[in-house]
């Protein structure tokens, strides 16, 4: 037989997994819990009766739910006994209220106002993930939670995320819920925030060091083949070569060929303010990015800070040549509009793409033979055009 301090104890460990927190807070189905409770045994009823007892006694006391009582006939009696056998609990506040555990009942509390002020699709990520409030001023987060909601793939255009004007929150409050915000966007935009980053999500200018992988695609231009330059260092550093290849993502380092006086800048996203630096006048750079429309955006962005700028096999030739069992969903699109700085027939794929049920071709699915021919023949035109 169970006391109410050991199933109460029970119930508070409950409150602790996170699945069964969210099945009982989001759930109907979940309800009523029915909790055996158990029958004094024969024994216990004939040589411990003040222990059965004190057991009757301590579940009438119980106010939480309903205790569900049956009369059970003992051999030792002369009279049937009323038994407490189940305790059922019909709702939420009840499974609190009967766990008796004062930091259960707390959190519990700043949960309930919380999931009241905030729209319904956040309330499972809230429920799931007690850090990102349980230490936080519970308004903060609720006013994260409608910021999240006015902001949008994009939006920023370039502005550093504390120049948000009329988002009614103050110039350290990204820095403060930087977690909190990239967990809120990726319930409506899923996963792509995290995936991406805050500012290049929200194409906002990074105000801190962004470390790049350069790459000596010929050796004679480094001491070592690959080295991390951090931004900064990138926009006052006049590097070594005559063409400067940008790469969309790092994990197609290894697709790359041997290139003569060319270096490689891998993972930069739209953090490309530092083309703007005169330490890359008179180099002839390439862009290879993924064929989608952040893709595209990207390569748009680069292109406002070198309009020289080649792009390299980001075509919609190249789409389709590649697509079947390689093109994928783009989750969520950068824009509906068209970027600044794609020429026109770039900016008739981005709106292409947008039209497709997979209009992603991420570059590391492209052959590596084909992506060796494309950059020799970009060797070849910036030869030429030098020449």
């Amino acid at each position: 037989m169970k006391s109410p301090t050991e199933i109460a104890s029970k119930l508070a460990r409950d409150w602790q997994r996170a699945a069964l927190r969210v099945e009982r807070l989001l759930s109907a189905e979940a309800w009523p819990l029915k909790l055996a409770i158990g029958k004094p045994t024969a024994e216990a009823f004939s040589n411990q009766p003040a222990k059965v007892r004190q057991h009757l006694e301590s579940w009438r006391a119980v106010k939480a739910g309903q205790v569900e009582w049956q009369a059970v006939r003992y051999r030792a009696g002369e009279q049937a006994v009323s038994i407490p056998l189940y305790w059922q609990i019909n709702k939420p506040s009840d499974w609190i209220e009967a766990a008796e555990d004062f930091q259960v009942t707390k959190e519990f509390q700043s949960l309930s106002y919380l999931l009241e002020h905030i729209p319904s699709y956040y309330r499972a990520l809230f429920i799931r993930e007690r850090s990102l409030w349980r230490i936080k001023d519970v308004d903060e987060v609720i006013a994260a939670a409608q910021l999240a909601d006015s902001l949008s793939p994009g939006c920023a255009q370039g502005k550093p995320l504390r120049l948000l004007a009329g988002k009614g929150v103050d110039t350290k409050f990204f820095e403060r819920n930087r977690i909190l915000l990239t967990k809120l966007l990726d319930q409506r935009f899923p996963t792509v925030a995290s995936e991406q980053g805050l500012e290049t999500f929200l194409d906002a200018l990074n105000e801190k060091d962004h470390w790049l992988l350069v790459i000596a695609l010929d050796p004679r231009l480094l001491p070592f083949k690959r080295i991390r330059l951090t931004t900064s260092e990138l926009a006052e550093t006049s590097l070594p070569g005559s063409r400067l290849l940008l790469i969309e993502n790092e994990h197609c380092a290894h697709q790359l060929p041997s290139l003569p006086d060319t270096l490689a800048i891998l993972g930069a996203g739209l953090d490309l303010q530092w083309l703007q630096s005169p330490c890359f006048d008179g180099k002839q750079v390439g862009y290879w990015g993924d064929i989608d429309t952040w893709g595209l955006l990207m390569l748009a962005r680069a292109r406002l800070y070198r309009p020289d700028l080649e792009p390299i096999l980001m075509s919609e030739a190249v789409f389709h040549k590649h697509q079947r069992g390689n093109a994928v969903v783009e989750a969520v699109p950068a824009s509906a509009s068209t970027p600044e700085g794609l020429s026109e027939t770039e900016g008739m794929l981005y709106q292409w793409l947008l039209t497709q049920q997979k209009g992603r071709l991420e570059q590391e699915y492209l052959p590596e033979t084909e992506v060796h021919n494309a950059l020799r023949a970009w060797l070849e035109l910036t030869t030429s055009f030098c020449d």
